[in-house]
């Protein structure tokens, strides 16, 4: 009889016990999930690029803050003709890249991919895709618009712009800090377009206030997946 009672008093623990983990097993993730529900502020940002150099190499620090490279105003031609600065998207998120309409390899690829994040954010107001050409000489107004029919046909957002040579050469260099060259001026050998002009595949991601929030190599997919996340992120911090 007593090994009968012990017996049923083992099944009843047991059954508790395996009820009591089910429990916990239920109730614990339930209750995580309101607790960060509730309190939780999921919390993402952008790094700063450049920051500001004084004349020994050493980041400028004012008040405890670093201070950071900012992309001052500048003015160049669109497709369309029209003046286009850089203060005329104020407050928006811009994506800067350098190419030619005459490149043959790496611009080709990069407008493409371009082209493929703009449809994700065509709808969005706020957001400017400024492509600017290293041979201005070529690429006129006229020329970047027949260009710009083919690469981004219906995309308004989207400005390929052209102006003086050496002052966009010197706004690739000093303002957006990448490289560009005319390698024609260094040689008398002729040289095939595509060996000619040197320029960065390197895309920009510009905040509000022109500050570089996002670097990504211009070429690569998996780069592409990375700017549409952080203009996602950009978006959200500019909102608040």
């Amino acid at each position: 009889m007593k090994g009968a009672i012990s017996a049923l008093l083992d099944n009843m623990n047991s059954k508790i016990f395996k009820a009591g983990i089910l429990i916990v097993l239920l109730v614990v993730p339930a209750l995580v999930f309101l607790f960060l529900k509730t309190f939780g502020d999921n919390k993402f940002s952008l790094p700063y690029y450049f920051p500001e150099l004084d004349e020994s190499g050493h980041a400028i620090v004012e008040k405890g803050d670093t201070l950071f490279h900012k992309i001052q105003d500048f003015e160049l031609v669109s497709q369309l003709n029209s003046p286009v600065r850089l203060s005329d998207f104020d407050g928006e998120i811009k994506i800067v890249s350098f190419f030619f309409s005459r490149c043959g390899t790496v611009c080709p690829i990069l407008n493409t991919n371009l082209s493929r994040v703009n449809e994700t954010f065509k709808d969005n107001i706020g957001v400017e895709f400024l492509s600017i050409t290293v041979d201005p000489n070529f690429d006129t107004p006229e020329v970047l618009e027949a260009y710009a029919d083919e690469i981004s046909p219906g995309l308004t957002n989207w400005y390929f712009l052209s102006g003086d040579k050496e002052y966009i050469y010197n706004l690739a260099l000093k303002g957006f800090k990448l490289p560009v060259s005319d390698a024609s001026v260094y040689t008398n050998e002729p040289l095939d377009v595509d060996e000619m002009f040197i320029h960065s595949e390197k895309v920009l991601l510009l905040d509000g206030d022109n500050f570089v929030r996002g670097i990504y190599d211009g070429t690569e997919l998996e780069e592409m997946e990375r700017i549409r996340l952080e203009m996602k992120i950009l978006t959200d911090i500019m909102k608040k």
